[in-house]
């Protein structure tokens, strides 16, 4: 990961991302399914503000609703 100077922004890839949320997610769950699904939540709570205007970011993923 790199940070931009005006600490706004972090360059990193998608897989990184899910990487670093994923293993968080599975230190604090008390088991794998609930981590994974943890991690859906918070990929898509970050990734939501990431969408441009034009893009609904109301349809959600499955099991979100």
């Amino acid at each position: 990961m790199k940070i931009n100077h005006n600490g706004n922004r972090i360059d990193t890839t998608l897989g990184d991302l899910i990487a670093a949320i994923s293993e968080v997610t599975l230190e604090y769950s008390a088991d794998s399914k609930e981590a994974y699904n943890l991690t859906r939540l918070v990929l898509a709570d970050i990734l939501k503000d990431a969408c441009p205007r034009r893009i609904s970011s109301t349809r959600g993923f499955s099991g979100t609703h």
